[in-house]
């Protein structure tokens, strides 16, 4: 059997990243890795022991202390905490009301990342997220950096929404999408920019099967070499 590779899939909000990192995983039989899905459950943990998320000393000892694990299966990714199945519990509204607090935590940002890169080196893998290439997995094989225009971003945003039953204009996800490109590529702390050797995808006049479809023919190529 040949050895996996690392696929690393940056971007700016709404381009898509997560959908097609789990369709070319799935191709390639690699595992996917949901960063966010990691911070999910760190944060799932913390509530249900009590932990203020905004304590970083705390929140970093719990990280040291359990055991993520993320299971690919036919019906999807299977995210487990200490043996515990919380696939579902970690998408409640309580953990997405406080997951972002949890993740701008910078001793929980080192050690999560120390996580990532652990399960990467196992197996192929295909992690998306903003600073996969630049920080997190920057000697992988295979590097992207997709975007697609603010624009269709957005449409791709209010189609989710709709399937949500959220009744949001256009014009406003254009503006939000908008500012949150200027806060992810300003920001101090891991940045989202192209690292110098990704191959940069422009998604805009593409379906996601073509996306995906396009990312596996680079990772055949990269494995063979």
């Amino acid at each position: 059997m040949e050895k996996g590779i690392q696929i690393a899939i940056d971007g700016p909000a709404a381009a898509g990243k997560s959908t097609i990192a789990k369709i070319t995983a799935n191709k390639l039989g690699y595992t996917y890795i949901d960063t966010g899905a990691m911070y999910r459950a760190l944060t799932y943990k913390a509530l249900k022991e009590h932990i203020d998320v905004y304590d970083d000393d705390s929140l970093s000892r719990l990280l040291e202390r359990i055991v993520i694990e993320l299971s690919p299966t036919e019906e999807g990714q299977i995210v487990w905490v200490d043996g515990e199945d919380v696939t579902e519990a970690i998408r409640s509204q309580e953990v997405t009301s406080n997951v972002s607090a949890t993740a701008a935590q910078p001793q929980v940002r080192e050690l999560m990342v120390e996580k990532q890169r652990s399960l990467a080196t196992t197996k192929g893998v295909v992690m998306d997220g903003r600073d996969i290439g630049t920080a997190v997995l920057p000697n992988a094989e295979l590097k992207i950096f997709m975007t697609a225009s603010v624009e269709e971003r957005a449409t791709r945003r209010f189609a989710e929404n709709s399937k949500r039953g959220i009744d949001r204009p256009m014009e406003e996800l254009c503006q939000d999408i908008a500012s949150r490109d200027k806060a992810d590529t300003e920001r101090i702390a891991s940045p989202l920019k192209q690292a110098s050797d990704a191959i940069f995808i422009d998604t805009t006049s593409m379906s996601i099967e073509q996306v995906a479809d396009t990312i596996i023919q680079y990772a055949e190529k990269r494995r063979h070499l």
